[in-house]
């Protein structure tokens, strides 16, 4: 193990990023395991997914961000096992990784609610492979259109978003702004205003945290974009060419991104560690892992509990990165013989933002915006968190030439196209 404890951090998202740089300048050695070699902010997907910015812009290599940490190497792999005796992490090569202390900070993948057909047929928005997916597609479809614009009769310019929280809403509301402002100045000949945007929900209101009136403000502000919003209207069935929807009706469609909702990371069931509901990680209020002394979770794999008394918090961001910072602080803290402390979510605010100078916004002390002054308080927002000084000047860039030309970014269809509007299988 060398003289130092080494501590091991399975995955690069906000959550284990953020337990790697509080043990910065700590007398431990960690590593960070993560498949890709780049950290992806994942508010930031549906851009990507719109054409609003690149792919580059989302992303940023994991090394780069800890050049000036000396305690902290990262490894590219996949990690499959678990040696609890040994306490090493295997690796999908063999490799093996000895720890004194494991955090688990894997995510989630999407879920589709036993959907028939959903998980071949709907893409997902959750990792940067699905943004350039849907872009891809969304672009092909239009094309398809202009070459033959029969097609658009046949549903082709049909695009289902299924799932009415702040990614459906974000990427409905980008939808609409594309096709309505850009697009129609790409297809002149097309009639863009035959395209439909379809935001599906299976409750009565979008957002479903928000306040009423957040939820009314955005459900306005879609409508008002043109974008159909069916509320209290569950999908039934996906396939190549339409959804049917419990009622009954069929839409023909060959684009549904799904925005339904996400499940903890299938590792942590095939480690064998104690799961709750959505096959999340049970954590004590300290956020180790429940009969593991130096195993913890953080992110969406984990389910912490509401101090406050309510249910396990919610998978987003902000807990991630607040979690993934206490965990350090335990570490740090043990080190010291020290006991540990209880785990305390600091709610500073939700947002969601719609599209143009139009967003909602919820701060503390009860404090709610929307319209113009929600959209500048989300952009700000999302700009500090964006990884890299170059990421941040080229989003910045990217929304300012929005902004004044109303033109948007990489209009570019990847890789010679996709298979017809299927997902391809994950590598």
């Amino acid at each position: 193990m060398g003289v130092r404890p080494h501590v091991v951090v399975v995955g690069g998202g906000f959550g284990g990023l953020a337990v790697a740089r509080g043990l910065d300048k700590q007398p431990v050695e960690v590593t960070v395991i993560d498949r890709q070699n780049f950290t992806t902010f994942q508010p930031l997907l549906y851009q990507v997914a719109t054409s609003g910015l690149n792919a580059a812009d989302v992303a940023h290599p994991i090394r780069g961000l800890f050049h000036r940490q000396r305690n902290l190497r990262v490894q590219r792999g996949e990690v499959t096992a678990i040696d609890w005796d040994r306490r090493a992490v295997r690796l999908a090569d063999e490799r093996e990784v000895p720890f004194d202390h494991l955090v688990l900070a894997v995510g989630a993948v999407a879920t589709y609610f036993g959907v028939p057909g959903a998980d071949e047929h709907a893409t997902p928005l959750y990792t940067l492979d699905d943004a350039v997916q849907v872009r891809n597609h969304v672009l092909e479809r239009f094309e398809a259109a202009d070459a033959d614009p029969g097609l658009v009769d046949e549903g082709e310019l049909n695009f289902v978003v299924v799932g009415g929280g702040p990614t459906g809403v974000e990427t409905a509301g980008a939808l609409a702004e594309l096709f309505s402002v850009v697009f129609r100045r790409d297809y002149p000949t097309l009639g863009v205003g035959r395209a439909r945007v379809v935001l599906v929900e299976a409750q009565d209101a979008l957002l479903g945290p928000f306040h009423p009136s957040s939820q009314q403000a955005a459900l306005d502000t879609l409508r008002a974009r043109q974008v159909e919003v069916r509320l209290d209207e569950m999908v039934a069935e996906v396939t190549p060419d339409h959804v049917r929807f419990a009622s009954g009706e069929e839409l023909p469609t060959r684009t549904v991104i799904w925005a339904a909702g996400v499940r903890a990371h299938p590792l942590a069931a095939a480690l064998g560690l104690p799961t709750a509901r959505g096959g999340r990680v049970e954590v004590g209020d300290d956020l180790r892992v429940a009969g593991h002394d130096r195993v913890w979770a953080v992110g969406d794999v984990a389910a912490p509990r509401d101090h406050r008394g309510g249910g396990p918090l919610p998978q987003l961001a902000p807990v991630a990165m607040q979690s993934g910072g206490h965990v350090a602080r335990q570490i740090r803290r043990l080190l010291e013989g020290r006991p540990t402390q209880p785990f305390r979510f600091h709610d500073r605010g939700t947002m969601a933002t719609i599209g143009r100078r139009s967003a909602v916004a919820e701060l503390p002390g009860r404090v709610r915006l929307s319209g113009t002054p929600a959209w500048f308080a989300w952009l700000g927002l999302h700009l500090l968190y964006v990884a890299g000084l170059r990421n941040r000047l080229s989003v910045l860039l990217n929304w300012f030439w929005a902004y004044v030309t109303w033109d948007r970014g990489p209009r570019i269809i990847f890789g010679g196209g996709s298979d017809g509007g299927e997902r391809p299988a994950p590598p």
